[in-house]
């Protein structure tokens, strides 16, 4: 690598909305997110999928489509 063209690299902290917290190479020192793996409906299991389906159905109705 050449020097003095790298920016520094840190251990950075990560710190969740939820109060999580995990540790990560960065160029930040700490890191503050709003979702993360511990509190997305996603990873948790709690994703919805009824609000899903009813996004389709209002689609299906704004533009007339016909569900078969």
């Amino acid at each position: 690598m050449r020097e003095g063209i790298h920016p520094e690299y840190f251990q950075a902290k990560v710190v969740c909305n939820c109060g999580n917290e995990f540790v990560t190479g960065s160029t930040k020192e700490e890191i503050h997110v709003e979702i993360c793996s511990k509190c997305h409906p996603f990873y948790t299991g709690q994703q919805k999928a009824s609000s899903t389906r009813g996004r389709i159905d209002k689609f299906n109705r704004k533009y007339g489509v016909q569900n078969d």
